[in-house]
Parts: C-alpha cells; sequence; structure tokens
C-alpha cells in the first residue's frame, strides 16, 4: 500500500481539514488518509473532477427517472420531493465491522427478549430492575398484547440501530429502531444507484453485497406461517402520503410482496384477509410500515383511518403473524437506554458490547437531579413519544436556554420527570462529501439492520448513512432535509453474485396471472387508464384552441371554431364562463391565461397520484413516461403564464407521453386482472369523451356545419382517416359513421364499447352468478342501440327543426356510460359501500373524477 502522500495530494481533498475535536471517517487528525480509504480516494481521482461531476448527475437522473422520492413534511416539493444521495459512499473497515456485527445481533437479542418480559411473565418490573411507570406511562406500551404469543418468540423481525461514531473513535447507538424501522428500501436503492454510477470502482473494490441479506429476510417471514404450503405474505404502508412510500414501493417489488393500505384488509372470524377482485383471500403474515397504535382503530387509536379493524384480534388469535410484533414500539423510548447494560447483564448473562449514548431517565428522582445539576452539557428529550393529539417536543439544547427558559424546564422535569430524558450531547464524525467540485467534512449516522432469521440473526452489511453537508452535532434527521450515502463494507478478495432471483438450476413454479388483485389496485388501474385517456382528450382541446389563438385557420372559421371549442371546454368544465367571454374573440401572440390549463394540470396530477398508488404494478419505463408527463404539465404555478408557441410544443411533446404511455399498456403488460381493469377505466372515458365531443359540436345549425365537423375530426384524430376514404370536404353522415359506429376505427365509440364488453367478460364472478352482469346489460344495451343504427336516419333533420334521433342516441350514451362505471366500482372496489361515483358525469357533460 502506498503512503499518504499519494492520497492527501489529490486534488479532491486540496480543501479537506478534519475539524478539531472531531473523529473524520477518512482522516486522521494530523492529516493523513486512512487506509480503508485510499483505493477508493485513488479511483475517484482517476475519475478527475469533471468525471466525478458526471456521474454525480447520473445518479441524481437516475433518481429522478426511478422516481425516488422522500416526503419531508412542510416541503412544497411535497411527496415530489427527490431522495438526496451523495454519490462519494462511506467506507466501513471491514475490522471494525466484526464487533459491530457481533454488538448488533446482541442488541436485537437484549430487546427481543425485554419485550418478551414486558408482554409476558413482566419479571423484570416486580423485580425491580425496569421502573413500572417507564413500561405503563408509555403510551407505545399496548395493554391489548399482553400476554399474547408470538411465532417463534420473536417480537423483532427487523431491528435498526442509529450508530455515531464519538471523537475517541469509538461507535455509539444513539437510537434504537424497533417497530417499523424505515430506512432499508432506501439503502438498496442508494447502493443500486451508487453502483450505476461507480460500477467499475464498486467492482475493484469487492463491495460487499446485500441481495443475501434481504432473501434471508424474505424467507424467514415466510418462514413464520410454515403451516401453510403457499403463505400469504403482504407489506402494509400507511399510503402514497407517507414520506417513506417509495421505500414500501420498492421494498414490496423486490421482495416479491403485495403492496396493501389498510382499506385493503378486512378480519372476519379473527382471520385477516385482503379484499381482491375476486373476493377475499386469507392473509398469514403482514410485513408492516405502519406504527403500532395506528394499526387498529378498535383497539388502538380510534381516530386512524389507515389501520385494520380488528386486527389486534386477529393476532392474538394467532391467526396472522405481524413483523415487527405489535406493541414492539415500547423499547423505542429513549428511557430505556439508561437501563439496557444492567438490563443486558441481567437477561443475557453479558456485557453490552455496543454502549449507548449517557442516557438519564429522570423518572427516578437522583437521575432527575444529575439532568439538573449537568444540564448545560446534555440534551433534554421527550421520554415518550406524545399522546394523539399532542404535539412533540423537540430536544431542548441546555446550554443553549436562556435563565427564564431554564428555570422553567427544570420546574417541568421536577413536577413530572417520568416525561423527561437527559443526554449526553452526541458529536458525530465526519465523512467526506462532494460539493461538485471538492470533498468537504459532512457529519454522519450510519443505521445498521439486523432480520431475525429462525432461532439466530443476520446483519446487513453496510447500512443507511445519513449525511449533513457541513458539520452538525445534532442526530441527522431525514425529516430535517438531510441527504443519505451508500455504506461501503469491502471484502478481501471477489465477492459473490448472490441474487434473490432462483438460479438457473433451480426449477420455477409456471404461474400465469390471476385474479388475486387487491380492489384498490384494481380501483386505482381503472382511474389511471381513466386519467390517461381524459389527459389526451383536454390535451387535444387545448392545442386546437391555441391554434386558433394564433389565428392558424382562416379568420372567420377560426372565430367560430374558437367559440366552439370555448362551449365545449365550459361543458367539461375546463374553464368558467368568465374566461369564455372575455377570450371569446381571440388573442394573437401573448401568455396563455392560466385558467386554460388549470383542469391539464388536476387530471395529470390524478395520473400522476394514480400511478404512484400502483408503482409496484408498472414497468420502469411506463412510470418514466407518466414522471415526464407529469414534469411537462409546467403550468405548475397558476399566477403565471407561458407564452403561446412553448405552450403548443409542450402539448405536442405530452401527446406523444400519452401516446408513449397507451403503447406501453397495449405491448407490454400481461392481460392479466391489473391490465383489464386500466383497459376498462380507458375504454370507458374514450367513450364518454367521443360522445360528449359530437354532442357538444353536432347542436350547430345546418349552414354552420362544416367548420364544426373539421374541428370534431381534429379532436378525434380521425382527419387524416376520413381524408383518405372520401377525398371530400367533410359531411355530417360520413363523420358521424366513423366517429360512433365504426367498429374499425379505434377512435369510435362503438369500438370502445366492443372491447369494452370483452373486458366486462373477463372479469371474475361469483360461482352462483348467472346470465349477465348489471353492468354487462347496461352495455348490451347501448351495444344494440349503436349496432342497429342507421346512421342517415340517425342524421336525417327533422320538419320543424325537431331533435334528431342522433340528439337522443348520444343523451342515452352520456346517461348510461357512467352507470357502468358506477356499478363496477360496487361490485369491485368497494366491497362494503359504494366509494365513488361518477356524480359530475350524472350532472351532465362535467370532467369530475374520483374524488
Amino acid at each position: 500500500m502506498a503512503d499518504d502522500t499519494d492520497t492527501t495530494s489529490l486534488p479532491l481533498l486540496r480543501d479537506y481539514r478534519p475539524l478539531p475535536g472531531i473523529f473524520d471517517e477518512m482522516m486522521t487528525a494530523d492529516g493523513g488518509v486512512r487506509e480503508h480509504w485510499r483505493s477508493l480516494l485513488r479511483a475517484l481521482d482517476g475519475l478527475g473532477v469533471d468525471g466525478l461531476k458526471s456521474r454525480d448527475a447520473l445518479a441524481r437522473r437516475l433518481i429522478h427517472e426511478d422516481g425516488i422520492t422522500y416526503n419531508v413534511y412542510g416541503d412544497p416539493a411535497g411527496i415530489s420531493r427527490p431522495w438526496e444521495l451523495d454519490v462519494v459512499p462511506l467506507v466501513v473497515p471491514p475490522t471494525e465491522w466484526v464487533a459491530l456485527e457481533a454488538g448488533l445481533i446482541q442488541r436485537a437479542r437484549l430487546l427481543n427478549a425485554a419485550l418478551t418480559d414486558i408482554y409476558g411473565r413482566q419479571t423484570m418490573l416486580r423485580e425491580g430492575r425496569l421502573p413500572a411507570s417507564l413500561v405503563f406511562g408509555n403510551p407505545q406500551f399496548l395493554r391489548p398484547l399482553h400476554g399474547a404469543s408470538v411465532p417463534n418468540g420473536t417480537f423483532l423481525h427487523i431491528y435498526a440501530a442509529d450508530l455515531g461514531r464519538s471523537p475517541d473513535g469509538r461507535w455509539w447507538v444513539i437510537n434504537d429502531r424497533t417497530q417499523a424501522p424505515s430506512g432499508v428500501g432506501y439503502t438498496l436503492e442508494n447502493r443500486i444507484v451508487t453502483g450505476r454510477a461507480l460500477p467499475d470502482i464498486m467492482q475493484a473494490g469487492h463491495v460487499r453485497r446485500q441481495a443475501y441479506f434481504f432473501y434471508r429476510m424474505r424467507e424467514s417471514l415466510r418462514d413464520l406461517a410454515s403451516h401453510r404450503e403457499d403463505p400469504v405474505v403482504v407489506l402494509l404502508t400507511p399510503g402514497p402520503f407517507n414520506e417513506t412510500y417509495f421505500e414500501h414501493v420498492y421494498l414490496a417489488r423486490y421482495l416479491g410482496f403485495p403492496l396493501v393500505e389498510g382499506g385493503d384488509l378486512t378480519v372476519r372470524d379473527s382471520r385477516v384477509y385482503m379484499k381482491t377482485v375476486a373476493g377475499l383471500r386469507q392473509i398469514d403474515v403482514i410485513l408492516r410500515r405502519v406504527d403500532d397504535d395506528w394499526c387498529d382503530p378498535l383497539e388502538l387509536r380510534e381516530t386512524s383511518a389507515i389501520g385494520v379493524p380488528g386486527l389486534v384480534q386477529a393476532a392474538r388469535a394467532g391467526n396472522v403473524a405481524i413483523a415487527n410484533a405489535l406493541g414492539s414500539g415500547v423499547v423505542e423510548s429513549q428511557g430505556f437506554m439508561g437501563f439496557l447494560p444492567g438490563l443486558c447483564r441481567h437477561l443475557l448473562g453479558e456485557e453490552l458490547i455496543i454502549p449507548n449514548v449517557a442516557t438519564w431517565w429522570c423518572g427516578h428522582e437522583k437521575a432527575a437531579q444529575t439532568v439538573i445539576d449537568r444540564l448545560d452539557s446534555l440534551v433534554v428529550r421527550q421520554a415518550f413519544r406524545p399522546l394523539p393529539g399532542r404535539a412533540e417536543t423537540p430536544p431542548v439544547m441546555g446550554a443553549e436556554l436562556t435563565a427564564g427558559q431554564r428555570e422553567d424546564l427544570i420546574r417541568r422535569i421536577r413536577a413530572r420527570g417520568y416525561d423527561f430524558v437527559g443526554q449526553e450531547t452526541v458529536t458525530l464524525s465526519t465523512a467526506p462529501v462532494f460539493d461538485g467540485e471538492v470533498l468537504r467534512p459532512g457529519s454522519v449516522v450510519l443505521r445498521a439492520y439486523v432480520a431475525a432469521v429462525g432461532d439466530s440473526w443476520i446483519v446487513m452489511p453496510g447500512g443507511l448513512t445519513r449525511v449533513a453537508s457541513q458539520h452538525d452535532t445534532r442526530t441527522i434527521s431525514m425529516q430535517e432535509g438531510y441527504g443519505s450515502k451508500d455504506a461501503w463494507l469491502m471484502a478481501e478478495g471477489p465477492v459473490g453474485s448472490f441474487s434473490l432471483l432462483p438460479s438457473e438450476d433451480e426449477p420455477a413454479p409456471l404461474r400465469r396471472s390471476g385474479t388475486a388483485l387487491p380492489s384498490r389496485a384494481a380501483d386505482d388501474l381503472y382511474w389511471l387508464g381513466r386519467y390517461a385517456e381524459r389527459s389526451e382528450g383536454i390535451i387535444r382541446l387545448l392545442r386546437a384552441l391555441l391554434a386558433r389563438l394564433v389565428g392558424d385557420a382562416d379568420p372567420e372559421q377560426g372565430r367560430r371554431q374558437l367559440r366552439l371549442l370555448m362551449d365545449v371546454l365550459v361543458a367539461e368544465d375546463l374553464i368558467d364562463s368568465a374566461a369564455k367571454e372575455e377570450h371569446e374573440a381571440g388573442a394573437a401572440g401573448g401568455p396563455v391565461d392560466p385558467r386554460f390549463t388549470e383542469g391539464l394540470r388536476l387530471t395529470i396530477g390524478n395520473l400522476f397520484a394514480a400511478g404512484t398508488r400502483v408503482r409496484d404494478r408498472l414497468s420502469a419505463d411506463a412510470w418514466r413516461i407518466i414522471s415526464r408527463l407529469n414534469d411537462h404539465a409546467v403550468w405548475q404555478e397558476p399566477a403565471l403564464g407561458i407564452e403561446i408557441e412553448t405552450a403548443r410544443a409542450n402539448l405536442d411533446e405530452m401527446v406523444t407521453l400519452v401516446s408513449a404511455f397507451s403503447g406501453m399498456e397495449m405491448e407490454n403488460m400481461t392481460r392479466g386482472m391489473g391490465w383489464t381493469f386500466l383497459d376498462i377505466g380507458r375504454r370507458v372515458e374514450r367513450a364518454l369523451h367521443g360522445t360528449m365531443l359530437l354532442d357538444a359540436l353536432l347542436l350547430t345549425r345546418q349552414g354552420e356545419r362544416r367548420g364544426t365537423l373539421e374541428l370534431l375530426l381534429e379532436l378525434a384524430d380521425c382527419a387524416i382517416t376520413y381524408r383518405t376514404r372520401y377525398i371530400s370536404t367533410p359531411q355530417l353522415a360520413p363523420v358521424v359513421d366513423l366517429l360512433l359506429v365504426d367498429d374499425s376505427n379505434p377512435r369510435s365509440v362503438l369500438f370502445q364499447l366492443r372491447r369494452l364488453e370483452d373486458r366486462l367478460r373477463a372479469l371474475p364472478r361469483g360461482e352462483e352468478a348467472f346470465g349477465l352482469a348489471p353492468e354487462q346489460r347496461i352495455l348490451r344495451d347501448l351495444l344494440t342501440r349503436l349496432e342497429l343504427a342507421d346512421v342517415h336516419d340517425l342524421c336525417a333533420e327533422r320538419k320543424g327543426g325537431g331533435a334528431r334521433p342522433l340528439d337522443a342516441l348520444l343523451t342515452r350514451l352520456i346517461e348510461r356510460l357512467p352507470q357502468i362505471s358506477n356499478v363496477i366500482a360496487n361490485t369491485y372496489f368497494a366491497h362494503v359501500e359504494v366509494l365513488y361515483a361518477d356524480r359530475a358525469y350524472a350532472r351532465g357533460r362535467g370532467r369530475g373524477g374520483k374524488p
């Protein structure tokens, strides 16, 4: 190994200086580079600053394309906030990892043993080794679970510990995460993105892989239901508004588990079932990402809308295994840390390998006095998570308090000491962070993960590194907007190529798409199809409108078509009458009125939201199309306009993207239940849109019809087809034939209804069902009317100006098509009650969607 001068002189390190009194992961106090960092630094320097910039840009692009997000509450970006990843990894020396691995396994065993006693015999409480008020005063102690058994005696199937390094180089545990540890999916994604950004460097560094950890974790979860030949394991998520929802989607897909929300599950006879479009399917194991008290509104937090009523009873009855077991959060309390060294000696007969940050629970008078006496050097935290409806109090640095604040805090500690803990201030180590030009020190916390595998435990090589762009002595929280790193644990030689996928020598059972599609997923896929089709319709309307605003058409005909387009936009609730009156005369150039584009923004936002909820069922390419379409809805700021020509170019690109998504759906998705519901949504929406355009634009008088028919063909994307077929100016009967009853035209209403008939026939029905289903009867009525229609008779003008048969047929379609949607919702999505209805369509021509 070369000496330090080979690395300390590298251009990337020209401004890197260890901070006084702080342990630096890469550099010694005298400025030398630690041995386990040298090969990585040489490789990074070989890229050069420009090369590292390009790798960093690649990582950011991959994060954007993959839609890796983390919701920082209160951030304007909301659920679309990109995940922050520093491309330079944290390197953990193998010699240290051996001790860390043993300490993490010991800690998981210790906390699991503590939970077993707390929810079982409670000997620690009776013997006074653990204060009763620390347990019974903790809102995370779930009394309904006392005495309940857990499979294999394991409460903690996944455990995480936040590790920080003190100035003397020792690792300390800052936090224990025991109820639903987050970040394991982000750890995997960090590894994949970093590996794609630095593939040659990772391979040359012999970085230990993480796939085996996930394989053992997955198989151990399946083993919790070993009594079932093919157990059903699901991942329970709070939903898309949770800050780590992307992780839930990613992890569910990687492990091969269905992603479910509380509303997807129901409890019958103390058993948990998943609501699917084919009925109820029993669930054996739940990997939960919902906190303890939110899991069951019947016996835990009654206001929870994300839990499963009756879940606690099902767990008590032993009919479902939950990982981690309900009630595991009780040992997350910071107050437990002060008692863990003694508990470790009592329960395991061992000394604690990885020490805690020094902690005093103020429920003991002596400890409270210690905290008061040393207040200037401590941080004071809440001992427990707050009760429902109460805000969480942030940590208080004693040295930063005013005299009045100090006296108030001391008064509260003396009055309610059990609510507080005092801890020594955590001085975090630093590691290099790439700022775009050079490496600079930033504070780091390593979150390490342990999984239970039968009677033993396995530690993930590496973990999730949380990092601040500059030194910060506080515990680093992703909710404060900090970033992350991959953590590399390097092996002595080449690492194996283990994968979660079965080997080529292991025969895989043949499977086809079945009907076990969760009702919520079917609901979202249905609306994904509708919003995709609706977006295209609105885009084409706006594109035609902008063409008339800049005067591309004949002036007189353009003004008439502009009025017609305004009428359609008003009829479909895309603009109001005030905007129509202001712009009916048209305007050349200038910015586009943002009122015109608001409906498109909302629709694409709904499309993106629906896609987000079923992201685990979409291909990476399909998701990229949806994400780019959302990016192209550039009118994000309603107060700002956009130049007409720029808007037209943007709309052209958006049409291409919508068409690309349609092509992905038709050519790449297997014809399972998910595709069936997506295509049903698309056919219903296209049939409605086509009918409403015909109804809105064919009410004109015969003398004004030429421009109207041309506009109608343009909006339906059928102008070229008509000209090729008829080589004449548009006439009413041929246009109606092409757009309404031509089964060879994929834009016609009849084409949609016949495809819809095929899709409805494929839906699962009960064993006792016979004859046509309600939605099939409605569709059969409409199909019969269209198939028997005589186009010339439909279009014939009535003497005295009476309504044409065409008007009555269109009205019938507009009334009955939404009824098909409602019946499908009642039958396949609701299970108990109607979740929503097309109220806006039922009222008339509104473009209302799913609430």
